[in-house]
């Protein structure tokens, strides 16, 4: 059985061209140059992350299983942690917490936004009835 190879944040670094980008993602190296023109959101989006941890972004987006698969087929080795690399991006504590949070911290904000206009227009209406009534008595 033969070992995988291992890769360091230097050695990944390295690769961050259109034809050469590699990237980590959940500290596995992936080789992704043969798929940067496919990529369905553009090689702009892989070459943002090529040659660094691309966990985050990669989770944030929420791909699908053959998105999950195809990725597989780029695997090329480990991630190698060496003293003063940056730590590592797991989904546990940013895409799973950050996601869901997120997204209920925009739908807050969408109904926030709903009831505000609600009290403001009922303000206007009564105002505008209360203006009414007095000018009436004069």
């Amino acid at each position: 059985m033969s070992e995988t190879k291992q890769y360091t944040y230097s050695d990944v670094a390295e690769h961050t061209s259109k034809k050469d980008v590699y990237m980590v993602i959940h500290d596995k190296v992936y080789n992704a140059s043969s798929f940067v023109d496919e990529h369905p959101g553009g090689e702009e989006v892989l070459l943002d992350v090529g040659g660094q941890d691309a966990t985050e972004a990669f989770e944030d987006v929420g791909h699908s299983d053959e998105a999950r698969e195809i990725l597989g087929g780029m695997l090329i080795g480990d991630l190698k942690r060496e003293a003063g690399d940056p730590a590592p991006k797991t989904a546990t504590t940013s895409a799973v917490n950050a996601g869901p949070k997120s997204s209920t911290d925009a739908a807050g904000l969408g109904m926030g936004v709903y009831a505000l206009i609600l009290v403001g227009g009922a303000l206007a209406f009564f105002a505008y009835q209360y203006l009414q009534s007095n000018q009436q008595k004069s």
